[in-house]
């Protein structure tokens, strides 16, 4: 299972710079991965893990903003369809149970 984060946050002040930063940092340090700007993305080993995650990014969310989690199973990820570009060379994208890194 994945848990997919988007957001779209407030820029145009200092201090809506300073959550943007911060709650991006909070993402990559929990193992997130960026598949685009303000799309993030994580493995989750089953529906528990996936709700710690999103109750986790709730406990991390921006005062304001918009931020959304869609949990998509593995096979529903795979199926994902590159219309322009192809995937990153960085990203895990296998249906196995077990990756060796």
């Amino acid at each position: 299972m994945r848990v997919i984060v988007m957001f779209d946050l407030p820029v145009t002040t200092a201090a809506g710079r300073k959550e943007y930063t911060r709650f991006r940092k909070y993402l990559i340090k929990s193992g997130f991965l960026m598949l685009q700007e303000s799309i993030y993305c994580k493995l989750a080993t089953n529906d528990t893990a996936a709700e710690t995650i999103v109750t986790n990014v709730r406990a991390h969310k921006p005062p304001e903003g918009l931020v959304q989690v869609l949990r998509v199973t593995e096979k529903q990820f795979a199926r994902m369809e590159y219309i322009v570009g192809k995937a990153a060379n960085g990203m895990l994208d296998t249906s196995e149970r077990i990756v060796f890194l």
